[in-house]
């Protein structure tokens, strides 16, 4: 994980191997942010002059490699683009201020130090600033160059291995919070991020829960795993059923992080299909390469109580992961086949590709035992989803039209884009089934609303809920941008760490 240091350095004294600084598009061309005073002087007033002539814009995320002149103690100073300026008296969008130290992050891999002169105008700023460049310096490595390249210091850059925020104050309490919140925040996400990423030959539902109970464990966090005979025995006929087509079989894991002093509970409930192949019904050529990141509902789910354990929030947590593997085998379940859920509904396969719904309402209802003031699910559920609000929005569903909007504004507020969908009420008739309680199929039009309102049916009675549908943004196979890498992506986890802390000071709407 890259290093992160508040330093009182200036930027014409510090030693790094780079030096970040920020432009922008001002009314008149290209200005240097603050922050960066001492660099522009070392240019003689001249660096928003030189990098227009190398025909830099100041646009979001854009970079550009200087060679340092004399005044300065590092050999390169690399600006970063950071949008339209603020106007007099405003400050930087603080999701600008995250994608940019992300990209200036990502642009420096393979270096020992770099040292950031982005504007830190704040407490909150210090923060975006850090996570961006903590974000953005990730890259996942583990299975690539082999022993004898990597000794020989062929292998692939590694990240970026310290990053230095200039202008923030170490002895300033706000400051130090927000830098240590947001190393915590970001080693969870860029852990989620490995999950996701790990292959799925290493990643099964007994590695993964095995490396869920050894990190909780670290950080206080009790952990119960429920293998496949205590789920035979419990009737999770949902998890069973997805799992048992596999030879690698499914678990149930509940983390539970109890703070003495609080006054609300939530429950995070994760979809964990460790690949899905869609079982009897195959995912044709084509759909099935990055079906590892089926996943990242439960990566997100386990990080985010682990960042909650390690902020100490005033709040209690349970984290559930409902954990299988997909396979077509004469053991999987088939279409047709009717599955007694742990609820005690019986639910009509028409699609065994419709699986992550199964195993969430057996985790969404044992969740709902415990009572929590509210529960949260994320899943990579729908390709509709996708479809709806592309790849990098997630959708929102809940019972409870208030907390939709809370969490849309936290998602908002921590820079995860998301957008609030609808429960219509016509579409559940279409889950009818002659033969069983429901089916996990309905119209294929408006298919991840469908499947929200299938979710609905197992959730306890009063409980406040919502789904978050992260199909799109979980995993990116485009270029990457800002602090998203190409690959697992770790989304959610901020949402959820901001909605605990929200609920640990009563601030939730």
């Amino acid at each position: 994980m890259t290093a992160l240091t508040l330093s009182t350095a200036g930027a014409a004294t510090l030693r790094a191997d780079a030096l970040v600084v920020g432009v922008a598009k001002g009314p008149k061309g290209l200005v240097v942010a603050a922050g960066a005073e001492a660099v522009d002087k070392a240019f003689d007033g001249k660096l928003a002059a030189v990098l227009d002539a190398l025909g830099a814009s100041g646009g979001e995320g854009e970079t550009t490699k200087l060679p340092a002149p004399a005044g300065l103690k590092v050999p390169v100073v690399l600006a970063v683009g950071l949008g339209t300026a603020p106007e007099q008296d405003e400050s930087f969008d603080e999701e600008a201020l995250r994608r940019a130290a992300g990209a200036a992050a990502r642009a420096l891999h393979g270096a020992k130090k770099a040292a950031f002169a982005l504007p830190l105008d704040d407490a909150s700023a210090v923060t975006a600033v850090a996570e961006g460049a903590l974000l953005g310096a990730y890259a996942f490595t583990a299975y690539q160059g082999g022993e004898k390249k990597a000794a020989k210091g062929s292998g692939p850059k590694q990240p970026l291995a310290e990053v230095a925020l200039l202008g923030a104050k170490p002895r300033d309490k706000e400051h130090k919070a927000a830098a240590e919140r947001a190393t915590v925040v970001a080693t969870e996400v860029n852990i989620a991020r490995d999950l996701v990423n790990t292959p799925p030959n290493d990643l099964t539902p007994e590695a993964f829960a095995a490396v869920a109970s050894a990190t909780a464990k670290e950080n206080g966090v009790k952990v119960q795993v429920l293998d496949e005979k205590a789920l035979v025995k419990g009737g999770y006929g949902g998890i069973m059923g997805v799992g048992k087509g596999s030879e690698n079989l499914p678990r149930l894991v509940k983390l539970s992080y109890t703070h003495p002093k609080a006054e609300k509970t939530l429950a995070f409930v994760g979809k964990g299909i460790t690949y899905d192949s869609g079982g009897i019904s195959l995912k044709p050529a084509g759909h099935n390469e990055t079906m590892k990141c089926d996943m990242a509902g439960a990566a997100a789910v386990f990080a985010s109580v682990v960042a909650v354990a390690k902020l100490g929030l005033q709040v209690n947590v349970t984290g559930w992961l409902a954990l299988a593997e997909n396979m077509p085998s004469g053991s999987a379940t088939k279409p047709g086949d009717v599955l007694r859920m742990y609820s005690g509904k019986t639910v009509e396969v028409l699609n065994t590709d419709a699986e992550g719904r199964l195993v969430l309402g057996d985790a969404l209802t044992k969740a709902s035992e415990e009572n929590p003031d509210a529960i949260v699910d994320v899943a990579t559920l729908t390709g509709a989803m996708v479809l709806a609000l592309g790849d990098r929005t997630f959708g929102i569903m809940a019972n409870d039209d208030a907390f939709r909007t809370s969490i849309h504004e936290i998602a908002e507020e921590v820079g995860e884009s998301s957008w609030p969908m609808p429960l219509p009420e016509d579409l559940r008739k279409t889950m009818d089934s002659p033969t069983a309680d429901i089916a996990n199929m309905g119209v294929r039009m408006g298919g991840g609303l469908v499947a929200g309102l299938f979710l609905q049916e197992f959730v306890g009675e009063g409980i406040t809920w919502a789904h978050l549908d992260i199909a799109g943004p979980a995993f990116h196979e485009g270029a990457p941008y800002g602090y998203t890498p190409k690959g697992g992506t770790g989304s959610a986890v901020r949402t959820l760490v901001r909605l605990a802390e929200r609920t640990a000071t009563g601030d939730l709407g």
